[in-house]
């Protein structure tokens, strides 16, 4: 869909409201719409989102109802007639927004979610924001559009990317870290925590908290190997080294990984942590890949990779059975 100007979205969005101004018409004579319609907020509403949420739980009401009672069949279909062309049109007016979501998802890609998932993410965000916007109030819809498309982002980032749940203002700064991260490493610079903090404007704490909840693990961070913990870096091939000799070494110390391995993890659980992280000499694959692959929703990968990992921290005999 081309963009629109200011007057065509404006034209859109009076069309949503007359619309839902009709469907409320329609309810007038349907008492269990009626109640939802005129029940008192919770809070003060200052935006459109408190009514049209009412309205829609309220269309739907109606239209339940109607399956058993005949008299108000006719308002409620006319109702869920004008609510679905509300909705029709509130999806063409954030369809011409289509750019901003992917421009959005451009920049939020990461080790959380890939792009095509955030697009989807976006257009849910850009429908939310159709359907509460305000022509009256002077601002253009691709201006406002843009909030709702980063909030319901990072939202999802926040949600699916990791078991433990971080504010959105947290997941803003490790992202910035993870740029500062990948910026040093290119340019061939050591740093530490304390480098870190001063390159994004935080404190030390603060940047350790948020990298120990993000995806990766610290190469610091103590494993349970046997009866002594040894930091993770311990298990890690130096990237950098060439030769068959150590190739060899890395594929007989995965190879006994993964039989170990097979004796702590059940065989879903096990599947979802090779192809998350390479394991089986293949690229590391998103969780909608793996989704994909075993025929499960993202969100089950997730947590099959939680207990996964969980399961493994906690066993601390992976290479004593593989031994």
């Amino acid at each position: 869909m081309a963009r629109l100007d200011a007057d065509q979205e404006k034209s859109l969005a009076q069309q949503i409201l007359e619309a839902e101004a009709a469907a409320e018409d329609a309810l007038h004579s349907v008492d269990v719409a009626m109640a939802i319609l005129t029940e008192k907020p919770k809070r003060a509403e200052r935006t459109r989102a408190g009514k049209v949420d009412r309205l829609q739980r309220a269309v739907d009401a109606a239209w339940e109802a109607s399956r058993s009672d005949s008299s108000i069949r006719a308002a409620a279909r006319e109702a869920k007639g004008h609510w679905q062309r509300a909705e029709d049109v509130a999806w063409t007016l954030a369809m011409s927004g289509r750019r901003i979501a992917h421009g959005e998802a451009r920049k939020l890609a990461g080790p959380f979610l890939d792009e095509p998932d955030l697009v989807q993410e976006g257009y849910i965000g850009l429908l939310n924001a159709a359907r509460r916007f305000e022509p009256d109030r002077g601002i253009r819809f691709s201006t406002y559009a843009k909030w709702w498309v980063r909030a319901q982002m990072t939202r999802a980032i926040d949600h699916t990317g990791r078991p433990v749940r971080l504010p959105g203002c947290a997941v803003e700064q490790l992202r910035n870290l993870r740029k500062a991260m990948k910026r040093l490493d290119s340019q061939g610079v050591e740093y530490g925590m304390n480098d870190l903090a001063e390159e994004v404007g935080l404190e030390r704490e603060r940047v350790e908290f948020l990298l120990s909840r993000g995806t990766t693990v610290s190469i610091e961070e103590p494993v349970e190997d046997g009866r002594k913990a040894r930091q993770v870096g311990h298990f890690l091939a130096d990237e950098e080294a060439e030769g068959a000799d150590d190739s060899m070494v890395q594929q007989q110390e995965l190879a006994r990984m993964l039989e170990g391995m097979s004796s702590v993890l059940p065989e879903r659980h096990r599947l979802v942590i090779i192809q998350r992280y390479g394991l089986d000499g293949r690229p590391s694959r998103t969780l909608s890949e793996v989704g994909r692959g075993i025929s499960l929703s993202r969100e089950r990968v997730r947590q099959l990779e939680r207990d996964a990992l969980r399961l493994l921290r906690e066993s601390g005999r992976i290479r004593e059975e593989a031994a």
